[in-house]
């Protein structure tokens, strides 16, 4: 295949000096490795740095080749997405670094960006080169430094880093960060990512941070069992009821609420099979969880009859909080549930079926309602973020808590367009052994 460079590009090369976007640089209609370069000059390139036991794919002048999953107008995922390969610099802008991904979950929260129904539109773009203006979802995933610009303080090559905001777009192969210091985020603390893997990275600051944050921002349910502890009334700890069980931000909840010792209600959807669901019962079980029931137990009207006369002492301990991530019937029945003064914390809405705030339980209940989104939470506390996040993989680190159950795609140079869509397009579709996450191979 015959290469021609931009005018622009024959220039640089004849000179030596190259400069590029800070994303990733415009590629050619007349060869996927061919580079627009923005104007300006740049330090000599130098072959990309770093990759270790990883072969990268070099351009010409030791630029790095990329690939991005990348959307120009919103639909199904299968419909709108497509690979797009283009070419980072090998001289890095002053504040930068050069990252290349090891694993990145993909969240129902990201199909549904893709799809144009989350609560934020993101903006289309033209700087990634592609033919129409385009967005690269994704805002989790674990990266890992290949190499460091100038001015940067806080990271190094080899640390491990995620996304410090959202809007990140991770379902790509590499990345070129401008102001590396505020928008990355290098994990583990001290300690770094001893003891880590990446999928356990690339999985903490969604679904485990949300658990964490509606568990210890609505009710305090830890000082509720002390004082119950205190007054010899309760005969545990505090109680919490969550939809969703099975889900990330469940299995999240049943091992932080273990932790902290609380005492869990936990509804999961039936499987195919009484073996399969009573698997599942179990599985949640080992993780910590002190009830599980099926939906179909939990819409059944003995269900608020059994939950004073199995498990809350006669209705002696409170039911303070319900975690909501399905809506519909299954919404009003953790209203039905809740005690008098509790919380209902709303986080999704799988089942699509609305819910409307029931007047009666907020008169004569005073029950409330809240609603819950991490990225307005995050944005408003990025230190406390950091915080926890280094806790939980502290938690990780020595065994104490799980990640949720994974269903790996290995995403190298060769992989298929149509095998990353699919694993796209699957992540809300039917009953799923765990969480798509992308493992990236040889890129």
């Amino acid at each position: 295949m015959k290469t021609t460079l931009t005018p622009v590009a024959r220039a640089a090369a004849a000179t030596g000096r190259f400069s590029g976007y800070g994303h990733g640089l415009r590629t050619t209609t007349t060869h996927p490795l061919l580079l627009r370069t923005a104007a300006g000059a740049a330090a000599a390139p130098t072959a990309a740095s770093g990759l270790m036991f990883r072969r990268h794919k070099s351009g010409p002048y030791g630029y790095t080749q990329a690939k991005a999953l990348v959307f120009s107008r919103f639909g199904e995922p299968a419909d709108v997405l497509s690979v797009h390969q283009h070419s980072i610099s090998p001289s890095l802008p002053d504040g930068s670094v050069l990252i290349r991904a090891l694993a990145c979950p993909v969240n129902p929260a990201d199909v549904n960006t893709i799809q144009g129904t989350y609560g934020v539109k993101p903006k289309f773009s033209p700087l990634l080169g592609t033919s129409e203006p385009s967005v690269i979802p994704g805002n989790e995933g674990c990266f890992e430094v290949v190499s460091v610009g100038n001015g940067v303080k806080g990271l190094k090559k080899g640390d491990w880093v995620i996304p410090a905001t959202t809007g990140f777009g991770t379902l790509r192969t590499h990345a070129l960060v401008e102001d590396a210091d505020k928008k990355l985020m290098k994990v583990g603390g001290d300690k770094g990512k001893e003891g880590l893997t990446p999928l356990q990275v690339a999985t903490v600051s969604v679904n485990p941070c949300s658990a964490y944050r509606m568990l210890k921002d609505y009710v305090d349910l830890i000082q509720l069992s002390v004082d119950g502890f205190a007054k010899g009334t309760a005969s545990g700890g505090a109680w919490f009821l969550q939809n969703g069980a099975n889900s990330g931000v469940g299995r999240s909840a049943i091992q932080f609420g273990k932790l902290w010792g609380l005492r869990s209600i936990n509804v999961v959807r039936e499987r195919n099979t009484p073996e399969e669901t009573e698997e599942l019962k179990k599985e949640l079980m080992e993780l910590g969880a002190t009830v599980v029931v099926t939906e179909n137990e939990f819409l059944d009207r003995s269900f608020t009859q059994r939950l004073k006369d199995e498990w809350t002492n006669g209705g002696k301990d409170p039911l303070m909080l319900g975690l909501n991530c399905v809506g519909g019937k299954n919404a009003a029945q953790i209203v039905r549930s809740l005690s008098p003064k509790g919380v209902m914390v709303t986080y999704g809405g799988m089942s699509r079926q609305s819910f409307p705030f029931p007047t009666g339980p907020q008169i004569f209940k005073r029950l409330r309602f809240e609603g819950f989104w991490l990225s307005a939470w995050a944005e408003e506390n990025p230190g406390e973020k950091k915080r926890m996040i280094n806790e939980i993989l502290e938690l990780m680190r020595e065994g104490k808590f799980k990640a949720a159950p994974a269903q790996e795609v290995t995403w190298s140079w060769d992989t298929e367009e149509k095998v990353l869509k699919d694993a796209v397009q699957g992540t809300l579709e039917g009953f799923r052994s765990g969480k798509g996450v992308f493992v990236f191979g040889e890129t």
